[in-house]
């Protein structure tokens, strides 16, 4: 007769290559906190303009605290409630509407975002005509060109755009990118700028931000041990989507998004010796935890935590929530 133990033995081994770092960034951080601090300040209900930070599980989270999601100032019902701003940045005419309307609002925009807005009107004083290297409807990319007047920035999406771009006003130029994007994929297309436009003026510090650049080369250093890879992530989250095509060309051709409402490929999984695991930096960590315990539940497992880098960084709420 079989016994438990013998049950047990028989499982599979695998280990679990899992990235750091991985999941939270300070900017989700601090976005998270404004509006926890936000709900324990004004009371329930608070409006949130646009999902806080591309995750449903930290959403729906904040839902039952008391946020009420909007697409649209146009949606919030009491006027006399604060609206919180997401953490990819608005455009400068959703906060002069929110001034027409009376609405107070606390602005959770990721420092490093904002600094790209920044930037963005500090180029146009010089008369610089900008690029903007992005995804085109992505929030953050809709609110960086709304910081300016229209025809100010053109969207470059791709290397054919940026092969294909015709400087019609012969006026100088320069280039400014989304902060989430895949850092190879941003290179190949500022070399290709910089290649034709020879005086392309530069940012003077990087736009893609520490974190996204962290979690990329975390997963590229382990994703060539894997048979398999799985990022942690929602999938309207761009840089979750860019650390799984980082893990792709590193060299683990099965590597998916894992979203909520799919489901793990646990027969897949069973089947390998060595997988990977990171998460966006939009996904908590309880996720990532959840997911290794459906594992454990069918393997015997090791983890081999991979430490890219040390993050320390943390960004301060304003001032009116202290």
């Amino acid at each position: 007769m079989l016994t438990h133990a013998s049950d047990q033995s028989m499982k599979n081994k695998i280990t679990i290559h899992l990235a750091s770092p991985r999941g939270f960034c300070a900017g989700v951080d601090r976005a998270i906190e404004i509006v926890k601090k936000s709900l324990e300040k004004f009371g329930a209900p608070i409006y949130v303009r646009h999902e806080i930070v591309h995750n449903k599980h930290v959403v729906e989270s904040l839902r039952k605290k008391g946020a009420i999601f909007v697409d649209e100032l146009s949606e919030i019902e009491d006027g006399c409630r604060p609206v919180v701003f997401s953490a990819h940045g608005v455009s400068k005419s959703v906060l002069e509407d929110a001034d027409i309307k009376q609405i107070e609002y606390i602005d959770a925009t990721c420092p490093l975002v904002s600094k790209v807005h920044k930037e963005a009107e500090q180029l146009c004083k010089h008369n610089y005509h900008i690029l903007l290297i992005g995804h085109k409807n992505h929030p953050e990319v809709i609110g960086t060109m709304g910081q300016l007047s229209n025809g100010a920035t053109d969207l470059i999406e791709t290397r054919e755009d940026a092969k294909n771009y015709i400087n019609k006003k012969k006026g100088k130029l320069s280039y400014i990118t989304q902060t989430t994007l895949s850092v190879d994929d941003a290179n190949e297309i500022i070399q290709i700028l910089k290649n034709k436009f020879p005086d392309i003026k530069e940012p003077k510090k990087d736009d893609i931000c520490y974190a996204t650049t962290n979690r990329q080369l975390a997963v590229k250093k382990i994703a060539n041990k894997c048979e398999m890879f799985f990022v942690i992530g929602s999938r309207n989250s761009s840089n979750s989507k860019r650390l799984v095509e980082s893990a792709k060309k590193s060299g683990c051709s099965k590597s998916q998004l894992l979203y909520s409402t799919n489901a793990i490929p646990i027969k897949e999984i069973l089947k390998c010796r060595n997988i990977g695991i990171s998460s966006g930096a939009s996904a908590p960590e309880v996720l990532v935890k959840e997911f290794i315990d459906k594992i454990k539940e069918k393997a015997d497992i090791e983890i081999d935590e991979i430490e890219f880098a040390k993050e320390n960084i943390v960004f301060k709420i304003p001032n009116k929530l202290i």
